[in-house]
């Protein structure tokens, strides 16, 4: 690939309107100093020096697409709550759009939180709900979803089996974008993995095609494309 090549693909980055839809969390640090173990139990204590909070799920991938000077959306369902605010909070301080996001009364927003001692991450902390979006919360994703749908040149289903993404929604949601004509790209997890039928672009990593299929082992393409045949 030449250089003019590569210049052109960050180019067309910079024309890029991408709408994201799936679950969106904040990934929290807690940065502290271990000097002894606690009279209470055998664990370390932690000193916390700073916590900081990220963008997590799919809002780590919109920022990464901003970063490439694509212009991303994201369409998710996030809790009613103070982390819901923050999450919010982090979004525009990294000017992304918000008006995909739908708050409910009926989850929590996800949060994961590592606790970083004398810089060994010692334990890791998930508040979240996992269970598929209610018939209400699902029908407020697809009106939004049909929203925005206009307004983009892609669609990237970005799923971490949280309940945003689920079979309730998910053909529903890949008819509306085909019908579009936009194209649609996957990153699945286990829990949804054949539900994504009709998409241009499906990418699973080694480990989710291994969770996908159920099989422990695979080295080559043939032995997943013979996995796959199994199935059929």
């Amino acid at each position: 690939m030449t250089e003019n090549e590569i210049t052109k693909i960050f180019e067309d980055f910079e024309k890029l309107k991408v709408l994201i839809v799936g679950d969106v969390m904040i990934d929290k640090y807690v940065y502290g100093k271990v000097e002894r173990v606690s009279p209470e139990a055998p664990v370390p204590v932690v000193d916390v020096q700073r916590t900081d909070s990220r963008l997590g799920g799919a809002g780590n991938v919109a920022l990464n697409l901003s970063s490439l000077g694509s212009k991303p959306i994201l369409c998710s369902v996030i809790g009613d709550d103070d982390a819901g605010n923050e999450l919010i909070e982090i979004f525009n301080h990294n000017d992304l759009k918000t008006k995909g996001i739908i708050k409910s009364k009926n989850r929590k927003t996800t949060i994961k939180t590592r606790i970083i001692g004398n810089q060994h991450q010692l334990l890791r902390i998930d508040s979240e709900i996992k269970d598929d979006l209610d018939k209400n919360d699902n029908e407020l994703l697809i009106q939004k979803f049909e929203e925005l749908i206009n307004d983009v040149d892609v669609v990237i289903f970005q799923d971490y089996d949280k309940g945003v993404l689920c079979s309730a929604n998910i053909s529903e949601l890949i008819k509306i974008a085909n019908s579009a004509n936009k194209r649609t790209i996957v990153d699945p997890k286990k829990k949804n993995f054949f539900e994504y039928k009709n998409t241009d672009l499906f990418k699973p990593n080694l480990k989710e095609i291994k969770d996908g299929l159920n099989k422990e082992k695979l080295e080559t393409i043939e032995d997943i494309k013979l996995s796959i045949n199994e199935l059929e």
